[in-house]
């Protein structure tokens, strides 16, 4: 077996700035590599976090053009967690936004969790634009998914941890979980909103985490984005991402002559592997890579090598 290939060595941006993007939006974006080379956008997941110095390790520098941005009301964009026209469509306008501030006609759409929704609902709304699409966790953002995390799948896992997530907001009495942590998350005092943001961002920091990594963890939980993030995602959530039942898979036909490759945990608990199997059927194009040894996480081993050979691959560099 060949040796498993590790992220590109860290790198800063070329270049950098804000975008308006109307709406009262401005987003923070980034290149990184060298310019004039493969284009391809970054979509990070979340919804609700950002874009890390890490996430630009994933392509070879001198084979790409990658621009990277943080979502609206995340990261360094502003207004810092805005939920006033933040949906995912904007979303999907904004990348047509920066495609065209770059000027690049085409580009290889890169995104994992939430990213991989956000870049198949770019890919089927504007197809024409897409080179390759690389995917890690596939969330389609179903009901029997978000069920799966917030209702009954996860917690036959970690059940410690979800009694200790329930308990929280049983605090505030009984009703359905998403709604009483939007209740907790726009209470107008401000420890209330903190702590409810830290269970919030501790459950999902256990289901993405394949092995105990409790730094990564208490930083989900308790770092500087994480009442952003918890508010940001429970807005998307609430209104399931502003997709309709089925629609990533129904309009899956969009996808058809789009070169991709899936990269899969097999032991994904945040985002299992079921969604990247349906998804398999209604694009055969893809190339879907089940890791063994995998969780969620880009910075898994096996989840790292496969997201590294398939940049690599689609720059047309050596496997």
């Amino acid at each position: 077996m060949s040796q498993r290939r590790k992220l590109y060595p860290p790198i800063e941006p070329y270049d950098h700035g804000m975008l308006d993007v109307g709406d009262g939006h401005s987003l923070y974006w980034e290149r990184v590599g060298t310019p004039g080379a493969k284009p391809a956008v970054m979509l990070h997941g979340g919804p609700g976090s950002g874009c890390s110095p890490q996430h630009r390790q994933q392509w070879n520098p001198e084979l790409y053009d990658v621009l990277l941005f943080d979502q609206r009301g995340c990261g360094r964009s502003t207004p810092f967690a805005s939920l006033e026209d933040n949906t995912t469509w904007h979303l999907v306008a904004d990348i047509e936004r920066l495609r065209t501030m770059c000027g690049h006609d085409q580009w290889q759409v890169f995104g994992g969790s939430w990213g991989s929704t956000l870049a198949l609902s770019y890919a089927e709304a504007h197809p024409g634009r897409v080179t390759e699409l690389i995917l890690r966790g596939i969330f389609l953002c179903e009901q029997s998914e978000l069920d799966w995390l917030y209702a009954y799948g996860a917690s036959e896992l970690y059940p410690e941890e979800w009694e200790r997530f329930v308990a929280h907001a049983a605090e505030r009495g009984a009703g359905d979980l998403l709604t009483t942590y939007i209740a907790l998350l726009d209470d107008s005092d401000p420890e209330v909103r903190k702590a409810a943001a830290s269970a919030w961002n501790r459950w999902e920091g256990v289901t993405v985490t394949l092995l105990p990594e409790e730094d990564t963890i208490e930083r989900m939980a308790d770092g500087d984005n994480a009442v952003a993030t918890a508010r940001i995602e429970t807005h998307y959530f609430r209104h399931k991402c502003w997709l309709e039942p089925g629609q990533l898979l129904r309009d899956g036909v969009r996808l058809r002559g789009i070169p991709g490759v899936i990269v899969q945990g097999r032991h994904d608990c945040c985002t299992p592997p079921s969604a990247a199997w349906v998804l398999k059927k209604v694009w055969p194009e893809v190339v879907l890579q089940i890791v063994p040894d995998g969780g969620h996480l880009f910075t898994e081993p096996g989840i790292t090598d496969g997201l590294v050979r398939a940049t690599d691959r689609f720059a047309g560099a050596a496997p």
